[in-house]
């Protein structure tokens, strides 16, 4: 079994690790302790700024020192980093295409018993609409620390989504990773259905490949970590070869990664495609498996999800 860690721990120890290879400066909204920016602030306090309950006038922050071309992070949960600053992010950050990287923690339902107010499902689909956003959703702590690296060594806007619960460590197991924006990672080859995930929902993805397995079902399994730009290649040949796709997200069916999956199949490789993430409704309050269960997003779904797919070839 694979270690468990938060996507957002790693992101911490991304900052704090990296914050003596490169030089840039790390923006909180009074959640340090959350967001785990607090790693750097004890390292490098001198390169740290707490700008208050006030997530807007962060990212205009950022915005003005990037202007002068520093390298910047502006962190805080992905409802107020997407939802409250959008304004900012769209017009301060992404219209003249800053070098701002945005760290957006707590995403999805897997906040738990924050509820609904917190529990971020629209990000994704509010920061693929930003011209020039590059949109990030790593599936564990390895691939979150490529990230914040692959993030520094890319110039213009990046929007990255970590998570508060804690995810087995899968690429860690993987032979000759490599993370690349942009590019996707292919966890497991097969013939019969493909499944394309992100973030939380990959290892599910594998779960559920496993599954599928013991019925003499090969199913193939994509991280498609980078929603935009999207490794619409890698999609599109995994399409042609199985005739089936299943999306998982721990986002809205609409406009995450399983829209942005049809949007490329429907111009390159038409065939059936199962959308597995939060249907049209809002996050509640509650324990992280039971909510996993209530909104579907377990192995068990996608693999009942995989076989439908096939059934409609």
């Amino acid at each position: 079994m694979a270690d468990k860690k938060a996507t957002r721990e790693s992101y911490g120890a991304a900052l704090a690790e990296l914050g003596e290879k490169y030089d840039f400066l790390v923006l909180d909204a009074d959640l340090a302790a959350a967001t785990k920016t607090g790693m750097f602030k004890k390292k490098f306090p001198e390169r740290f700024f707490d700008c208050g309950i006030a997530e807007g006038n962060m990212m205009s922050v950022a915005a003005g020192i990037a202007a002068t071309g520093k390298n910047v992070f502006a962190s805080t949960f992905a409802m107020f980093a997407a939802g409250r600053a959008f304004e900012q992010v769209r017009n301060s950050i992404g219209y003249p295409h800053l070098n701002v990287k945005i760290g957006a923690t707590h995403a999805g339902i897997t906040v738990g018993e924050d509820g609904a107010t917190h529990q971020c499902n629209e990000d994704i689909a509010l920061m693929r609409t930003i011209p020039g956003m590059v949109v990030i959703s790593p599936a564990d702590a390895d691939e979150a620390y490529a990230a914040v690296e692959a993030s520094l060594n890319h110039y213009g806007p990046v929007y990255m989504r970590f998570g508060r619960f804690a995810v087995p460590n899968l690429t860690s197991e993987l032979k000759n990773y490599k993370f690349e924006i942009g590019k996707g990672v292919l966890y497991r080859e097969g013939k019969d259905v493909s499944i394309v995930a992100n973030g939380y929902m990959v290892h599910l993805a594998v779960e559920a490949a496993e599954m599928l397995a013991a019925e003499g079902i090969d199913a193939e399994v994509i991280n498609i970590h980078t929603v935009k730009p999207l490794d619409t290649e890698l999609i599109v040949a995994s399409a042609r070869k199985t005739g089936a796709v299943v999306t998982a997200e721990e986002h809205s069916v609409i406009g995450g990664l399983g829209s942005a999956v049809c949007d490329a199949l429907s111009e390159n490789c038409p065939v059936p495609v199962i959308k597995v993430g939060v249907n049209d409704e809002f996050g509640r309050s509650g324990k992280v498996p039971e909510l996993l269960e209530i909104y579907g997003l377990t192995a068990k779904n996608i693999y009942e999800k995989a076989k439908l797919a096939i059934s409609k070839k």
